[in-house]
């Protein structure tokens, strides 16, 4: 995905969104009895994370992302979520038509008061930011960009199979986030509304009528050995109350190394289609580190394998969203 920065003399465009009617499908399973203790398994995550890799390149209209999307919903199915697919064509930036899959799995369903949780579990099909112009066309397998996100995700719906929250959980993984205008394409420039393409579908076509979340969780790039997750501006403008909680959480656990307690970059990321679409609050923890190397040198390139994943990290980020879920009450309002 682009992650368009408005720091110092970047800007960003504003996000629209494309829209066709889906196909649905749906699946339950029964739940396990609760669990006294939470812990989350930085393994298991690793493993998910892998498990997608192995795939290959996700990109879409290939046999592996076919697979890899059947592979994560029978997970969700398999952690006893009741799963939604919501399958649609998307316009890509030079036309081509793009068979996307958002799956969604949701927790206590019938729950008023709800948290959403999400992550892009395609990858992009061009290494555009790789330094050999020769990889250029080469699709990434994105371990990092894409995968690492979806993994915890994984680990948390199988946490919350054994220890229900007391409110409602949505998790989605968005489709065709990484789409977007390459580098090098030399046709008209569609910019931003290129990307966050599934995210952008969903906003505008959410799998419940007039979805609401008290509030939105999406997780980027969250597996990096030497991450450092900035406070996004944006999330910041639009979601304050929720970084500060996130943050604050992120703190008192003794992580705060990893949850630098800074704002960093404007990054349009899929939590922008989600707010501007359904009117709630959602945050972007990604790892992006505007002192340094962004979004680290392997970021779209052939680089992005298993290498740059650390089990700590995804533990760490894992740790300190269980604790947010847990902590949220039935009756807040």
């Amino acid at each position: 995905m682009q992650k368009l920065i408005y720091y110092l003399l970047f800007f960003c465009l504003p996000v629209t969104a494309c829209s066709m009617k889906p196909e649905q499908k749906r699946g339950a399973e029964t739940l396990l009895p609760q669990r006294a203790t939470i812990i989350f398994d930085a393994d298991s995550a690793y493993r998910f994370v892998e498990a997608q890799v192995q795939f290959g390149p996700r990109v879409l209209n290939s046999p592996q992302h076919t697979a890899c999307g059947d592979y994560l919903t029978a997970k969700l199915q398999s952690f006893g979520a009741e799963v939604i697919e919501q399958r649609t064509d998307l316009v890509a930036y030079n036309g081509k038509i793009l068979k996307a899959r958002n799956i969604i799995g949701s927790y206590l369903p019938e729950a008023s008061l709800r948290i959403l949780l999400c992550a892009h579990w395609d990858s992009r099909p061009y290494a555009d930011n790789d330094p050999d112009p020769a990889n250029h066309h080469t699709p990434i397998l994105g371990a990092n960009d894409g995968a690492s996100g979806v993994g915890v995700l994984l680990e948390i719906a199988r946490q919350l199979q054994q220890r229900l929250p007391e409110v409602g959980v949505d998790i989605i993984f968005f489709d065709a986030e990484d789409m977007g205008t390459p580098y090098f394409y030399k046709g008209a420039v569609t910019g931003e509304n290129s990307w966050c393409l599934g995210s952008q579908y969903w906003a505008k076509n959410p799998h419940v009528p007039n979805y609401k979340a008290q509030f939105g969780v999406l997780l980027d790039m969250v597996g990096s050995p030497a991450a450092t997750f900035y406070k996004e501006g944006y999330s910041v403008q639009m979601a304050k109350a929720v970084v500060d909680k996130v943050w604050l959480k992120a703190a008192t656990m003794g992580k705060g190394n990893l949850f630098i307690n800074e704002k960093g970059g404007y990054i349009t990321d899929d939590h922008l289609a989600v707010m501007e679409g359904r009117r709630f609050p959602c945050i972007d923890i990604i790892d992006f580190n505007p002192y340094m190397d962004g979004f680290g040198h392997y970021w779209h390139t052939v680089n992005d394998t298993m290498e740059n994943i650390s089990r700590e990290t995804l533990k760490s980020v894992g740790e300190v969203l269980l604790s947010v879920i847990y902590e949220q009450k039935a009756q807040t309002k």
